[in-house]
This record gives C-alpha cells, sequence and structure tokens, in this order.
C-alpha cells in the first residue's frame, strides 16, 4: 500500500508537469504564427511608387520568423510618403511590443513553473511522511525502499524544475531574439540572470534530496524504537497476564494477591483487553472472598465496569462477554424484583453471545444451565412482572437447565463440583432418581471447594434424601 501511495503521488506530480510544458509550448506557438502574420501585414502594405519619383531609399529589418534572425532589405527605388511612414513606424512599435508581451509572458511562466515544481515536491514530501506514519500505526515491519523513493523524489524534482526550464529558455529565447538588433545587451543580462535561477532551482533540489532522507533516516530509528519498545511491554504484558492467570487458579490468598497485581498495573496495561476482562475475573474473585455485603457490591460493581470497557476495545471478546454477565448477576443480587429480572435479561443476552464466539466453553453452559434453573423455579408473581416486563419473558424448564449442565460436563468431566450436585438435583425435580444418585456420589467424590461451600450447602440439603 506504500509503495501504491508514492506512485500515485509521483504519476500526479508527472501529470501537472506535463500539462505545465503542453501550456507554454501552445502559447509559444501561438506568438509565433502572431509574429508571421505581423511580418507578412508589413510586406503587404509596402508602398509601391513609381520608378524615379525620387532618390530616397528606406533599408527595413525584417524579423525572418524561420530562422529567428534579422535579415536587411533594402526597399529600392521606392519612396514612402510622411503618412506611409508613420503608419510603418506604428506598425514597427507594435511589433517590439508583442515582443516585449512575449518575453513578459515567458518570465512569468517560468516563476509559475518553479513555484508548480515546489509544490510537488512539497506534496511528494508530505505523501511519503503520511504513509510511513500509517505504516507505524500498523506496525508492519516492511522493508523500506529509501533509495527508489528519493530517487524517484529527486528526478521528479529535477523534470519539473531543471530541465523543463533549459529546454523552455531555448523557446522562449528563440522568440524573444527578433529583436536583437534593438535590445542584444538586455537578452544578454537575461541569459545570465536565467542560469543563475536554474543554479539556484539545482540547489534547492539538492537541499530537497537530503532533507527527505534525513527525515527518512530519522524514521527508521523512530520506527526501530517503537517496535523495540512495543515487543518489551508485549512480553510484560503477557508475563503478567500468565501470573494472574497462575494465581486465579489458587485458593482466596492467591486471588487477592492476583487481584492486587493487576490493579497495580492498570495504569500501563487499562488499555487491552486482555488485560481488563482479567482484571473485571479477579474483582469477581475478591466478590467470592468477602463477606461483607458493601464490599461485594462494590467489587460487583466495578469488575461490571471492567467487563463493559473490555467489550467497548473488542465486541467479540467471548470472555468479556462471560465476565460481563457473571457480575451483571452478581451485582443483581442487592437489586429489587423488577432489576434483577431486567439483569436475568442482559446475563442471558451476553453468556449466549459468548457461547456462540466459543462454543467449546464449559463454564458458559454452566452458567446458561444455572439462567435455566432459575428461571424454571420462577414463582407467580415473578412470571408475572416478567410478562409485564418484556413482551416475551424469559422461558425455560429443568429439563433445558439439565441438557445445559451435561454439556459443560460432556466438554470438560469434573468441570465442577456444584454442577454435577445441579445435575443431581435436575434428575430428582424430573423423578430420575437413580441418575440423581448417581451425579450425588459423582459430586461427592470431588475435593471441596472452600468458596463453594456456601452456595452448595442447599444443593446437598437438598439431595441428602436420596
Amino acid at each position: 500500500m506504500n509503495t501504491m501511495g508514492r506512485h500515485a503521488w509521483i504519476g500526479l506530480g508527472v501529470g501537472a508537469t506535463a500539462g505545465s510544458v503542453l501550456l507554454v509550448y501552445f502559447i509559444y506557438r501561438e506568438r509565433r504564427r502572431r509574429s508571421r502574420r505581423v511580418g507578412m501585414m508589413m510586406r503587404e502594405n509596402e508602398p509601391a511608387s513609381a520608378p524615379g519619383s525620387g532618390p530616397a531609399q528606406l533599408e527595413l529589418h525584417v524579423c525572418d520568423s524561420v530562422s529567428g534572425t534579422t535579415v536587411p532589405r533594402l526597399a529600392a527605388g521606392r519612396v514612402l510618403q510622411p503618412e506611409q511612414g508613420g503608419e510603418l513606424q506604428r506598425r514597427l512599435d507594435e511589433v517590439l511590443q508583442c515582443v516585449a508581451d512575449l518575453r513578459g509572458e515567458v518570465a512569468e511562466l517560468r516563476v509559475g513553473l518553479q513555484s508548480i515544481a515546489v509544490q510537488i515536491v512539497h506534496d511528494v514530501k508530505e505523501g511519503l511522511e503520511e504513509s510511513q506514519k500509517a505504516a507505524r500505526r500498523r506496525r508492519h515491519l516492511l522493508p523500506r525502499e529509501r533509495t527508489d523513493s528519493l530517487s524517484s523524489s529527486s528526478i521528479y524534482f529535477t523534470a519539473s524544475g531543471v530541465s523543463l526550464y533549459d529546454g523552455e529558455s531555448e523557446g522562449g529565447y528563440t522568440t524573444a531574439n527578433a529583436e536583437s538588433d534593438y535590445n542584444g545587451d538586455t537578452d544578454r543580462e537575461t541569459d545570465k540572470e536565467h542560469e543563475v535561477v536554474s543554479e539556484d532551482d539545482e540547489d534547492r533540489s539538492c537541499a530537497t534530496v537530503r532533507t527527505l532522507r534525513q527525515d527518512s533516516q530519522e524514521e527508521d530509528e523512530e520506527d526501530a524504537s517503537l517496535l523495540l519498545e512495543s515487543d518489551l511491554l508485549n512480553e510484560e504484558l503477557e508475563h503478567l497476564l500468565s501470573q494472574g492467570d497462575i494465581l486465579h487458579a489458587g485458593g482466596s490468598q492467591e486471588r487477592a494477591e492476583g487481584f492486587q497485581l493487576l490493579l497495580d498495573n492498570k495504569a500501563k496495561f487499562g488499555e487491552h483487553k486482555e488485560f481488563l476482562w482479567r482484571l473485571a475475573r479477579a474483582y469477581s474473585d475478591m466478590y467470592e472472598s468477602t463477606r461483607d455485603a458493601e464490599e461485594k457490591k462494590s467489587y460487583a460493581e466495578q469488575g461490571r465496569e471492567e467487563a463493559e470497557a473490555a467489550l467497548q476495545k473488542d465486541s467479540l471478546s467471548a470472555e468479556g462477554h462471560k465476565w460481563f454477565a457473571i457480575l451483571t448477576g452478581l451485582t443483581s443480587h442487592s437489586e429489587t424484583m423488577h432489576s434483577k429480572l431486567k439483569s436475568s435479561h442482559i446475563f442471558k443476552e451476553h453468556i449466549d453471545k459468548a457461547i456462540s464466539l466459543k462454543p467449546d466453553n464449559p463454564q458458559c453452559f454452566y452458567l446458561l444451565g444455572r439462567w435455566c434453573y432459575e428461571v424454571s423455579s420462577l414463582g407467580w408473581l415473578e412470571k408475572k412482572a416478567a410478562a409485564a416486563l418484556f413482551e416475551t419473558p424469559p422461558t425455560a424448564t429443568v429439563q433445558d437447565a439439565l441438557e445445559n449442565f451435561l454439556k459443560a460436563e460432556q466438554l470438560s468431566p469434573g468441570f465442577s463440583r456444584i454442577g454435577r450436585l445441579y445435575i443431581a438435583k435436575c434428575h430428582k425435580d424430573l423423578g430420575n432418581i437413580s441418575e440423581a444418585k448417581k451425579w450425588t456420589e459423582l459430586a461427592s467424590a470431588m475435593p471441596r471447594v472452600p468458596c463453594e461451600d456456601a452456595e452448595s450447602a442447599p444443593l446437598e440439603e437438598a439431595l441428602a434424601d436420596l
């Protein structure tokens, strides 16, 4: 893409230069035709006097429009009347004025072309800078074609600012020299001035090339520095996230350490989506480990904000949707019934999204099973409130819950002790007592997790009579 961008800028500049050359050529050709017509009119209007009318003769200097030289011609035997001499003098003055106007227009064209050349160099330089900045933003390690870019810019400027001026000067002076007998010294001075202008253009061209080369080298160094800094930052972030995952898998003490570790690095890595959903997870860990109601509420709300920030960074993050759903469920514990129903709707929406993005995550199916079981257990008043809040109130059965719990167990056998207890409870509610006993025994064979005791106690009590 960078190469195409540079080629587009160079093509635009070449087109502009070519158009300027054609414009000068057409003006030059029109002026030349005008000079020819003036010469022809002079020859046609030469007065014809009778032979022997007088000894007076007039030597005329007529411009040869083909060679550009002044050719003296003798009007032998012709006598001009005073009014005819005045007319001839007037026409000669018009020719001289046309030549002077042409010289002025050529000088203006030179100045205009010089401005065009400077603008082209400026545009090409801006195009290169923009393409290089875009490359830095994408962090692509592409080799820079520094030599090609600089040589293209140098040739481009030379064609517009030096070679074109030299060729233009030849054409311009060929026409202007029609009056060299009248103003030879002025032409020589003009030649010297344009030679100085050409040397100044060459100096500017060299200075532009040096500036472009220096800018390119500085940008190369800046890119290398940014890439090195980015690599170091990415390595540090990966190490931090790895530590956070290890601490999350531990006990309550390790989870507290992981939470503090992530919190201390939020200012540095708070813009990374992978960091944000892990910080939201750490807030969920702190919610589970504390017993104070206000602290629980605070951890749930702040964790939900971090999960929401992760989704703003990447709306296709399965982990972001999962932890946003989990923390939404945790915040609903301290809300009213209507708020809980609304939170339940949001919970279901994000869990479904997480499953669609990552269908092999057992925790998402476990959470969906919990949602289905709770909806199937809603009382009459809660169902009426849900019907008033939603056009299509949430519906789910115990069988739906069982299927989701079994899906989680299929993806990861022994994924959760509470998950197996819920499978047993669903079988009991459906009248499958043998299956309920089987899953209760499987759950009892698993090691206990202290933070789950409060949640598993009601299930164990309901299954105690099996």
